[in-house]
């Protein structure tokens, strides 16, 4: 997949990657695009359901399928200007409805305009944003569809030696398949957004982000540290979310890992205490506590409380892909649920160009009333990237 977008400098930092968090590095936005840049990908998943609030049995009605195709462009316009445009669609062709939450049918997904001069890039209209400096309301991705996208101005700047920084406004939310949505309810005034992410200090990145929503009056801050000792990685994160009147939602999480031949591992503590705004504005949750194969949103009950504990374990096998694990534990104080467990467990591996995946996640609900409730996934998927 050919990658030219003139603002992918904000996919640097930290991406979720099969239950493990992985480096990527920065792509500059001083680079220009090539004349013509097209991207692209076929996928298709189907995955294996048991509920055990249906009783169902293993191959039955809750199972899904689900294929989708990805194709963009970019093209270079001169004078520093240019445009992009990105379709996706998803399909069960037929073969078995698919979550409601994915539903068939196409969806512009990203229309843009860019503009670069010297260090500064410029992007306005419908388009994705990263995780990396947008941890509360950023795009994530089900075989390759965005399923969110905003609308709005995005601002990059490098100028200064090691650092990159960030604005934007944000005047709706899109989500896949669906007419998009006021941020700020009908004043329309949007949300705003600074965030600055500096790597002078040798093996380290620093990151800091600042939200505003003007209409509901929600302020939420968030700030990372991650660095590299020895043959440790460290991180911490804090962050912060309030609407004027409201409670807030705080949060801190801190991780430590290492890699030794081929063979890695990452212990990840985290903190929440719920208020009335959440830590998460579209995607799976930027906070690096929240466990996307275990737990769902990081939207607590008011008032309630959360603690995680969670190791993930990875192994690459030379030309044979790389085998995956890892196992969460929630206690939650609130007034329905008590504790949850999960566990996943995967193998991804490449064959014929395509990239494939194998994974099984459970995940085991214990609720106040003494109740419990189990789920069980086994996902297969195949994605070929062009």
């Amino acid at each position: 997949m050919k990658k030219g977008l003139l603002l992918s400098v904000v996919a640097s930092g930290f991406i979720f990657a099969g239950g493990n968090i992985a480096p990527v590095q920065p792509v500059q936005p001083t680079v220009a695009p090539a004349a013509c840049d097209f991207w692209g990908q076929i996928g298709a998943r189907y995955e294996f359901i048991k509920d055990s609030k249906k009783a169902n049995k293993w191959g039955k009605q809750d199972n899904t399928w689900k294929a989708a195709v990805v194709m963009g462009v970019e093209k270079d316009l001169g004078y520093g200007f240019g445009i992009g445009a990105e379709l996706a669609g998803f399909t069960d062709l037929g073969l078995k409805k698919i979550a409601t939450n994915n539903k068939n049918g196409a969806d512009l997904s990203q229309i843009y305009l860019t503009y670069k001069a010297g260090n500064t890039a410029i992007k306005i209209g419908r388009q994705a944003l990263p995780k990396s400096l947008s941890p509360w309301a950023w795009s994530d991705t089900t075989l390759g569809v965005k399923n969110m996208t905003f609308e709005g101005v995005v601002v990059v700047n490098t100028d200064i030696k090691d650092t990159v920084l960030a604005g934007a406004w944000l005047a709706k939310a899109h989500p896949f398949g669906k007419t998009s949505v006021n941020i700020n309810g009908v004043n329309n005034k949007g949300l705003f957004a600074l965030a600055a992410q500096n790597k002078s200090i040798a093996n380290t990145t620093l990151t800091g982000t600042l939200y505003y929503v003007t209409e509901a009056k929600i302020l939420s801050a968030w700030a990372s540290a991650v660095t590299k000792a020895g043959s440790a990685d460290l991180g911490l994160q804090v962050a912060y979310a309030k609407a004027k009147g409201s409670k807030a939602t705080t949060a801190a999480a801190a991780y430590v890992g290492t890699n030794i031949s081929g063979l890695n591992a990452k212990l990840t503590l985290a903190y929440i205490k719920g208020g009335a705004t959440s830590l998460n504005m579209g995607g799976t949750g930027g906070f690096w506590g929240f466990t996307y194969y275990a737990f769902g949103g990081d939207k607590l009950e008011n008032g309630s409380k959360q603690t995680i504990a969670r190791l993930d374990l990875g192994y690459k096998i030379a030309g044979y892909g790389k085998l995956y694990g890892g196992v969460a534990y929630n206690k939650v104080k609130d007034s329905a649920t008590d504790k949850m467990l999960a566990g996943i467990v995967g193998y991804k591996f490449k064959v014929a160009n395509v990239n494939a995946h194998i994974q099984y996640r459970y995940v085991k609900k214990d609720m106040v009333d003494g109740t419990s409730v189990k789920h069980n996934r086994v996902r297969v998927e195949g994605i070929y990237k062009f």
